[in-house]
């Protein structure tokens, strides 16, 4: 079949095919997340909002429902400019490994897609995953400013400590929207 003019490379004088250039995709308006995706380890779960507690630390969902994500609504909504930020439970006593439990797996481009309450599918790709002390979380990357869409996904690491009765790190993937 002959080719259409729309496959042939774009062509300037003497300059050989011109480089297509990734053109970020236009920043949505602001939705509330309703369910998260992660192909990769296996996650589909509901997102519930999240603010803040009364001294100031993001609330996370209650480890009777840890298979439940948490969107912190104080920031951006997935697919608004700066960071989304989406938390979770890594494990519970009671109900074992939570949504999260596998996120140290993800690995650069992995896909995350976000359903919002306005039915758009918000989908990003994986940056880097992080591992960081507790004690010196890195505030500024996951909830600092950001010029274009991006989602933060944080869950606990470590070993866990059973003096403390928690996780000594903080896994954050960090994720840029695609689409």
């Amino acid at each position: 079949a002959p080719q259409t003019p729309a496959a042939e490379p774009d062509v300037v004088a003497g300059e050989g095919p011109v480089e297509a250039v990734e053109v970020p995709p236009a920043a949505l308006s602001r939705a509330a997340a309703s369910t998260i995706s992660i192909p990769r380890i296996g996650v589909d779960a509901e997102i519930m909002t999240l603010g803040t507690n009364p001294d100031g630390t993001v609330q996370v969902p209650p480890l009777d429902q840890a298979q439940r994500a948490g969107w912190y609504s104080p920031g951006p909504s997935p697919g608004e400019v700066g960071n989304a930020v989406i938390v979770g439970h890594v494990d519970s006593a009671k109900l074992g490994p939570a949504v999260f439990f596998e996120l140290g797996a993800l690995q650069q481009g992995d896909t995350i897609t976000v359903t919002r309450a306005d039915g758009v599918k918000a989908i990003f790709a994986v940056d880097e995953v992080r591992s960081y002390p507790k004690v010196s979380f890195p505030t500024e990357l996951v909830y600092g400013p950001n010029d274009k869409p991006a989602l933060r996904v944080v869950t606990c690491g470590g070993e866990f400590n059973q003096a403390t009765g928690s996780y000594p790190d903080n896994i954050v993937v960090f994720a840029t929207m695609t689409a």
